[in-house]
């Protein structure tokens, strides 16, 4: 198998849809093989519909239409131990795990429930605790890969600028979002210290409004145009399409692939400008 992760093997959270289907699906374009979780329920704190199982299995039947194979299964990442049970069997079945792709991630800032308080503690539970664990559980398979490896942790613009922007538009779920995309940063900055003497790159990637379900909903919808600050904060400096999850896969494959390997500890915007403003 040809491309530049041939023979590799990735575990990606989120993967039902968004951003991480389109990960698994390049990646195994790539020549990697696949281990998958998502949710496939919801959380009463989000507004908007979450991935399905059937969104999963489609998934899987992109990935498998490139040749390549994957072990994709229901699981929470804020479930420590679930994750391990995935990694675990995926690492059994594929022999190895290079990659860690900690993109799974909830949007909990429209809607009514964003005013209820686990709005908040359910995005730091789910983008931060959630990355941890999924650092953690992955972390003993690569460690025992003798090529080192790569963990590439998705935040967001909210990393370094928060999702309010005026006082109507401060509620809990953006304050957790916010929390949680700036928090992994330092967890990134932990992991790619302390793992650095095993080989194992560690980074963050920050995209502005990717065209994906959890921004193209009706709830943010609604939010948007009740506080137009809010869309006037999220316009990008460059004059292009709004993102699309193929982009940023374009920047985890670099991070990951051998163009990558002299990076490690970066905070990397994906996002037309739209931190500068």
């Amino acid at each position: 198998m040809s491309g530049q992760l041939a023979d590799k093997v990735a575990f990606i959270t989120g993967a039902a849809r968004g951003q991480g289907r389109a990960h698994a699906v390049r990646f195994a374009r790539e020549g990697a093989d696949i281990i998958a979780v998502d949710l496939c329920g919801q959380i009463d704190s989000v507004a908007y519909p979450m991935a399905t199982l059937e969104d999963l299995q489609e998934t899987v039947r992109m990935v498998e239409a490139t040749g390549r194979r994957i072990v994709a299964e229901p699981a929470d990442v804020r479930d420590r131990d679930r994750l391990a049970e995935v990694v675990a069997r995926g690492v059994e079945r594929f022999g190895r795990l290079d990659f860690v792709l900690a993109n799974a991630g909830i949007l909990p800032a429209g809607g009514r429930q964003a005013h209820d308080i686990t709005a908040y503690t359910d995005a730091v539970a789910v983008m931060l605790n959630g990355v941890y664990f999924t650092v953690e559980a992955a972390l003993p398979a690569l460690l025992r890969n003798p090529d080192g490896g790569a963990v590439v942790i998705t935040s967001s613009a909210a990393g370094f600028k928060p999702v309010s922007t005026e006082f109507g538009t401060m509620n809990h779920g953006a304050a957790g979002y916010t929390a949680a995309k700036h928090g992994v940063i330092g967890l990134m900055r932990h992991f790619a210290r302390s793992l650095a003497e095993k080989n194992i790159r560690v980074n963050t990637v920050h995209p502005g409004g990717v065209a994906t379900p959890m921004v193209l909903n009706e709830a943010l919808a609604e939010w948007v145009g009740e506080y137009p600050s809010f869309g006037e904060s999220q316009r990008p400096l460059l004059n292009l399409p709004m993102m699309t999850p193929d982009d940023v896969s374009d920047t985890m494959v670099y991070l990951c692939g051998p163009a990558g390997r002299y990076i490690t500890g970066v905070t990397l915007p994906v996002d037309a400008g739209l931190t500068l403003k």
